[in-house]
């Protein structure tokens, strides 16, 4: 197993995560997705709040209703007392008693008709009252709930000496609400009213079951979008973390990444990039082992010349054939130098264009001082040459002008090598509205059809036997590379008109807008 490498550069503060980096992804989204929930289910404190303000409106109503009834029992005689509690208890459904200052009960409203309510046995209720109950008491005590005391019913003697008005809870946790009143007129007695506030449960119950209802159904449909979301983003991410490992581990021949053409947002646009990159990674990786290869190819004939001289210069016996053996070594020592200087440049230049910032470069006064430089060291066997100037600033690039002109530099060299004594060199350099176009022809012997584009491969030289182990055959290689970093294009046909000669061009993209 290949082994784990750490990243040579710090992870950002905005990309970094401290706890919540140990969780998986789709824990977080979920997380994210449901806190809200809670917030929701906090809803249920609120309903606890608004509870306990409708028992303070019920407790004063209650007060309120036995002044009232106390009043009454004021404006009419003792003895007319009972048919009185009767018919206000008939009307209300609300357990009306009059005691006198001992607590004795004077007057009743169930004694002269059936009692307006029964309390329930909770026991005898059925299963689904039941659990109403239990999750009502199970809320209650989740949010911590202050609940009033148990209901006593009491009979006969009465407590004299109780609160204007007072809450239990009855066997079957229904309210019951106890309000008193004095009646002025007979000093001493008080009117006490009893409800079964049945309502407040039930508009309680209601309400939380309404709200756990939302609440249940919300969860169920975050659920399944956090699901859907989760699935959406965290399974193209292990296919492509997968890819990634298998890339890793020495298989990127084999690895086909997908590239999600469906989709178009971030995810889909991380799957073809990191689809695109192992391509380049393995289109490059074959032509590490392609120059390899090559390099081990080209190497091997100067050395094996090489060890055949030194094994010939140890039995020769005059010293002319000694001296043609010692030539060939030098021959050949010369040649490996070059070679392995023009391998070294090769392999330099991707990595030194990557790390490259382009700049403008006017391709027009370049090759005036390529062509310069050139006729101020000297042409051989009176070879011409000659530029046809652009205007200035009108052959404009974007590119590294030391690259630039390292290809213009191998093109007038090829040219010149292969011009005839007293040949020429024509340099010229336009504009279009799509590229600037750089010719470099020769009036030398041209390049067949069969290897113009062959010639660009590494090693490879179509040269006179004279000029054999002079080229290491990398020049145009290395030209090709340096135009493709640029997004141009170099190719090489005949001169125009049927002259003789090669013709070689290359098209860059324009910097700017043509004038």
């Amino acid at each position: 197993m290949a082994p784990d490498t750490g990243s040579a550069k710090p992870e950002s503060a905005g990309l970094a995560l401290r706890w919540s980096g140990r969780l998986p992804l789709a824990a977080r989204i979920l997380a994210v997705n449901t806190l809200p929930l809670a917030l929701l289910a906090g809803s249920f404190f609120y309903l606890d709040g608004f509870r306990s303000r409708l028992i303070a409106e019920r407790l004063k109503q209650a007060e309120h209703e036995a002044d009232l009834i106390a009043a009454a029992v004021k404006a009419v005689p003792q003895p007319q007392w009972s048919q009185l509690v009767g018919q206000l208890e008939g009307a209300d459904k609300v357990r009306i008693r009059l005691i006198d200052r001992s607590g004795n009960v004077v007057a009743d409203s169930w004694s002269q008709r059936p009692p307006s309510f029964v309390l329930k046995d909770p026991e005898k209720e059925g299963f689904e009252r039941q659990a109403a109950r239990l999750l009502d008491d199970g809320l209650d005590w989740l949010i911590g709930a202050e609940l009033p005391p148990d209901f006593r019913p009491v009979e006969g003697l009465l407590p004299v000496n109780t609160p204007r008005s007072m809450l239990t809870l009855a066997p079957d946790r229904s309210h019951m609400i106890e309000a008193r009143s004095k009646v002025d007129a007979q000093p001493g007695f008080s009117v006490v009213t009893l409800r079964n506030a049945r309502d407040i449960r039930r508009f309680v119950r209601a309400e939380r079951s309404s709200l756990g209802l939302m609440i249940g159904l919300v969860t169920i449909i975050s659920t399944f979008l956090s699901l859907f979301l989760a699935r959406t983003i965290i399974r193209p991410l292990k296919e492509l973390g997968a890819a990634a490992q298998q890339v890793r581990f020495g298989q990127a021949r084999e690895v086909q990444v997908p590239r999600l053409p469906s989709r178009n947002d971030e995810i889909g646009q991380l799957a073809r990039s990191v689809s695109d990159m192992s391509q380049a990674l393995r289109r490059r990786m074959d032509a590490i082992e392609a120059f390899a290869a090559d390099v081990a190819h080209e190497i091997k004939n100067p050395l094996a010349s090489l060890s055949s001289a030194v094994e010939g210069l140890r039995t020769v016996k005059k010293p002319e054939h000694a001296a043609q053996l010692q030539d060939i070594i030098s021959d050949d020592v010369r040649r490996l130098d070059r070679l392995i200087t023009d391998i070294s440049d090769l392999s330099r230049v991707d990595a030194h264009i990557a790390r490259t910032h382009f700049a403008p470069v006017d391709l027009g006064k370049l090759l005036a001082e390529l062509v310069n430089a050139r006729v101020a060291r000297g042409l051989p066997d009176g070879v011409k040459l000659v530029l046809a100037k652009p205007q200035s600033g009108t052959a404009m690039v974007r590119g590294d002008a030391a690259q630039l002109e390292r290809v213009f530099e191998n093109l007038i060299t090829n040219a010149i090598s292969f011009s005839p004594p007293g040949g020429k060199v024509r340099l010229a350099a336009t504009r279009t509205p799509e590229a600037v176009i750089v010719k470099v022809d020769d009036d030398g012997p041209g390049v067949p059809p069969r290897a113009r584009e062959s010639i660009f491969e590494r090693f490879h030289s179509d040269r006179p036997e004279q000029q054999f182990g002079q080229h290491s055959g990398l020049g145009l290689s290395i030209a090709r590379t340096i135009v493709d970093a640029h997004q141009g294009t170099i190719s090489v046909t005949e001169r125009e008109e049927g002259a003789g000669g090669a013709c070689f061009i290359v098209s860059l993209p324009p910097a700017g807008k043509m004038i």
